[in-house]
């Protein structure tokens, strides 16, 4: 069980009701109880060790976001809640009142990654600066610092990542190819209106 304090009392997501989704440094949870001014969400086993919620200790700081609704104007790019994988911050630099943030990525998620683009830290939608084999670099601008755990990560912390999903599915469609590609010598003269039945 995670407990989280509510929003604000000025924040616009202060109604929140029982069966809401909220993100978690990233991680999409739903609501299983409201208590005052806390809020109570449930991981399983999975969810505890594919992110970085199950280090999570009593009085750690993490990242809150409802869900986007139908309609409300997004600032970002499209968060999931789906946790990729977990990385790692390696290097830290403080250029006040900026920093510069490099963090590792394991295989094969940097193939989802590009310069320019965006990507998703603890829950944060951030744009890439650098990207390598192996890493990717963000620039942090003074509020993204002040109003998010970014500002207190440090070198070894890990980190939730979640990759852009156009470009899960542009790396898909490369990958397998697209319905219109002519068919292969196992399904000559199937069409794509003909059941598939396993071959003899």
């Amino acid at each position: 069980m995670i407990t989280a304090p509510s929003f604000r009392d000025d924040d616009p997501a202060r109604d929140v009701k029982l069966g809401d989704s909220i993100a978690i440094n990233g991680c999409c949870l739903t609501v299983v109880e409201i208590d005052g001014d806390k809020l109570s969400f449930e991981a399983g086993e999975e969810t505890l060790s594919r992110t970085n919620l199950g280090e999570l200790t009593a009085e750690s700081t993490v990242n809150l976001e409802r869900s986007l609704a139908v309609g409300d104007r997004m600032g970002g790019h499209y968060v999931t809640g789906h946790v990729d994988c977990v990385g790692q911050l390696i290097e830290r630099i403080d250029d006040p009142p900026w920093a510069n943030l490099k963090f590792s990525v394991p295989a094969p998620y940097p193939q989802q990654i590009v310069a320019k683009g965006s990507i998703t830290v603890d829950g944060i939608s951030l744009t890439v600066v650098d990207v390598g084999e192996d890493y990717f670099t963000v620039a942090l601008i003074p509020h993204t610092l002040d109003a998010t755990t970014l500002g207190r990560r440090r070198v070894g912390d890990r980190i939730n990542l979640e990759t852009d999903l156009l470009a899960k599915y542009v790396q898909r469609t490369l990958q397998f190819g697209n319905a219109s590609d002519p068919p292969s010598a196992g399904n000559a003269g199937s069409s794509p209106n003909t059941p598939w039945s396993p071959q003899s």
